[in-house]
């Protein structure tokens, strides 16, 4: 069998897909669970039992001994409970059951995870249900089913359900415009992700001696390396043979797990690297990227690596981020962000392009906030990553025809530009409609809309939830304003409303450097918002704007959004506060150690020097120890007063007071330890240190 042969019997070999279902299912049962899946339909209990039976036996044939609800909770990661499919019998033997009422639903503890005041501690019932929608898969001898997560009472306390809830409300709005504007031959529509996962691969056996990176997932003191990713010689450059061995397996678990990793490359930074899989739905895409992330993990720890994906897990070279590539489409397969050959007289395009302007302005600080984190708050903003100002990039071409829009003309369009390479040799191709602007937060791609803001180690399911629920309401909007016009006035309405949004919403569009000053000027005077923190941004998440949004679309309840608004706090403080304690024990026991050591040795030679040198000093040495000696000092200092904050902040009681705090004072107590920290790791030889350096983390692998 050819390795393409191989790859095409291995795909999805460990999913219960659609070709599996349509295989083994009855018909009437294969129908009943397709339009569910396509219609968003309530699936009856005996379909369900038909479901369970034949997902069983696919199961075990795979060597499949137990079945887990998989769950995405509000700590960021997945949860999973396995129960065997193993029934007694009287007579000491067993058999395999597996029924439609254990596949519906399962019965977690709710008690122990985030919940935000929604439940209390007593309160401990919860409720997983099957998403139908996420096909079911088989990993380490067990079958996974995607569910949702809620409380005994119905509130949601997972990142799938409002997601699901904010497709559906996309959908609805999406649907009424399209059908007004001509296309009732559609029935759904559904946004399409595709995320872009960056991490870092380093030595396991280094990873394990790092507190910082064990405890934190970011180094928290360390001297740079006499080399970083100023040579630019790591992006896109020969993948090292180790690397590129894990890349492969990990594409071939991937692959089996049915998610389409596509595209795979050196990242700028040493040691950093991307993966890119082919759009999907987005439920299903969340549910492949938290997967993917899982697997990353194990599988770098079977080649003896630590996959990393913390947003900044090094200082002072490029953090990580996951681009989330958005883009809307119907189920008889246009893509309504695509502007096609003659964008000017395609009306959905234009609608729909303005909805998504419109919504991004509208609702730009929860949209920073959907992505704001402790880890992430480190990346956004230093000219690595876009800044935390939210603008939209269109290129030359979209400007152009959202000019004609603004003026009232009909836009005649640039045309096709050939590519003129300067040797006949090379193959002729014409440029694309938009170039690429990676200083953007938000950029149209060509048919999609890359927003680059999310950190790597995040889901991307906030993100969407807040884009799907912000452009259903702007098309809601639309909607209205259009809804009692037809023929020809419906389209001298469209384009009237079109152009007054545009001028209302303008002041988001930017297609310049938005790393410079002079744009973070330039927005200031626009009157966009420029959150660098978390803690900036949460009072926009409770405001009224964003309790209306939510609860119109029914995305949220306002217990739900006051709940998250407490975890994420939670969350952010807990985070530092970890960091915290992690510098100041690693500092005091690990680098202090390394330090005196050092101190001692130096001091020794001195005494030597002196004693032969009939009293002249080694003026190197004594330089060494006097900085040595001062930067000692004053980390003992900055030491002392991050431990005084760090008392001070568990102390308070108001959960934006503290977070603020955590901000403004703990993280810059620990810039002043690691200034001064850094200082000296940078003159102590590595022989002292019990922990290893940047250059070994960073330029160890080969």
């Amino acid at each position: 069998m050819t390795d393409a042969a191989k790859l095409t019997e291995e795909f999805g070999c460990l999913v219960f897909s659609d070709k599996i279902m349509r295989e083994r299912l009855p018909k009437d049962i294969y129908k009943a669970v397709h339009k569910t899946i396509e219609r968003g339909t309530h699936l009856e209990l005996d379909v369900a039992n038909c479901v369970a039976a034949v997902m069983k036996e696919w199961a075990i044939e795979n060597g499949a001994t137990h079945f887990t609800h998989w769950f995405q909770p509000m700590t960021g990661l997945t949860a999973e409970k396995h129960d065997s499919f193993i029934s007694p019998m009287d007579d000491g033997t067993i058999i395999m059951e597996f029924s439609g009422k254990e596949l519906v639903k399962g019965e977690p503890d709710a008690s122990s995870f985030p919940s935000g005041g929604l439940r209390a501690t007593f309160e401990a019932r919860g409720y997983t249900a099957w998403d139908p929608s996420s096909p079911a898969f088989i990993k380490d001898g067990s079958l996974y089913i995607p569910t949702a997560f809620c409380s005994y009472g119905g509130e949601a306390l997972d990142k799938k359900t409002p997601l699901l809830r904010s497709m559906e409300a996309l959908s609805a709005e999406a649907v009424k415009v399209l059908h007004l504007l001509g296309h009732e031959e559609v029935n759904r529509v559904n946004t399409t992700i595709g995320s872009e996962q960056e991490y870092f691969l380093i030595d396991k056996d280094d990873y394990k001696m790092r507190k910082d990176l064990l405890f934190t997932g970011r180094t928290l003191i360390g001297a740079p390396a006499t080399k970083g990713q100023e040579m630019e010689d790591h992006y896109f450059g020969v993948i090292k043979p180790k690397v590129s061995a894990y890349m492969h397996d990990l594409d071939e678990e991937l692959w089996k797990l049915g998610i389409p990793a596509k595209t795979k490359h050196n990242e700028v930074a040493p040691s950093q690297h991307e993966l890119a899989p082919v759009f999907e739905t987005a439920n299903i895409a969340v549910d492949h990227n938290q997967l993917t992330m899982e697997v990353m993990k194990k599988v770098a720890d079977k080649h003896n690596f630590a996959c990393l994906l913390h947003e900044k897990p090094f200082e002072g070279i490029n953090g990580s981020g996951k681009h989330n590539n958005w883009s809307v489409c119907t189920d008889t397969g246009m893509n309504l962000l695509d502007p096609g050959k003659n964008p000017g007289e395609n009306i959905p395009f234009l609608v729909f392009l303005m909805a998504v302007i419109s919504a991004v302005d509208d609702y730009a600080p929860i949209l920073r906030l959907s992505v704001a984190s402790a880890g992430n708050d480190h990346r956004l903003g230093g000219n690595e990553a876009p800044p935390a100002i939210v603008s939209i990039f269109l290129g030359e071409e979209l400007a152009h025809l959202l000019e004609s829009v603004e003026a009232g003309e009909v836009y005649k369009g640039s045309g096709k530009v050939q590519m003129a390479m300067g040797a006949q040799v090379l193959p002729h191709f014409t440029k694309d409609n938009t170039d690429r602007n990676r200083t953007s937060p938000f950029a149209f791609t060509g048919n999609k809309f890359e927003f680059r803001m999310p950190g790597s180690s995040v889901s991307v399911a906030n993100a969407n939830i807040v884009l799907n629920t912000a452009v259903a309401e702007e098309l809601s909007k639309i909607y209205e304003r259009i809804s009692a016009y037809k023929g020809e006035e419906l389209t001298e309405k469209v384009m009237e409303v079109l152009r007054e949004e545009l001028l209302a919403h303008k002041r988001v569009l930017f297609n310049g450097n938005g790393y410079t000053e002079e744009w973070v000027a330039e927005a200031k005077k626009r009157g966009l918002a420029n959150l660098k923190s978390l803690p900036e941004a949460m009072p926009y998440w409770i405001s009224d704007e964003s309790v209306e949004l939510f609860t119109k679309h029914k995305i949220f309840t306002k217990e739900e959004i006051f709940s998250r608004y407490d975890i994420l706090l939670e969350n952010y403080s807990k985070s530092i506060h970890i960091e915290a304690l992690t510098m100041q024990e690693m500092v005091r026991k690990d680098l202090t150690e390394g330090l005196v050591a050092y101190q001692k040795d130096l001091t020794k030679e001195l005494v030597q020097k002196k004693s032969l040198l009939d009293g002249a000093c080694g003026e190197h040495e004594l330089g060494i120890l006097k900085t040595l000696d001062t930067a000692s000092a004053e980390m003992s200092k900055a030491l002392s007063k991050l431990e005084a904050d760090t008392k001070i902040a568990e102390e308070k009681e108001d959960l934006l007071d503290q977070a603020g705090f955590y901000e403004e004072s703990i993280l810059k107590d620990m810039d002043k330890v690691r200034e001064y920290a850094d200082e000296a790791e940078a003159l102590i030889p590595d022989k002292y240190l019990s922990y290893p350096t940047y250059g070994q983390l960073l330029f160890s692998l080969r």
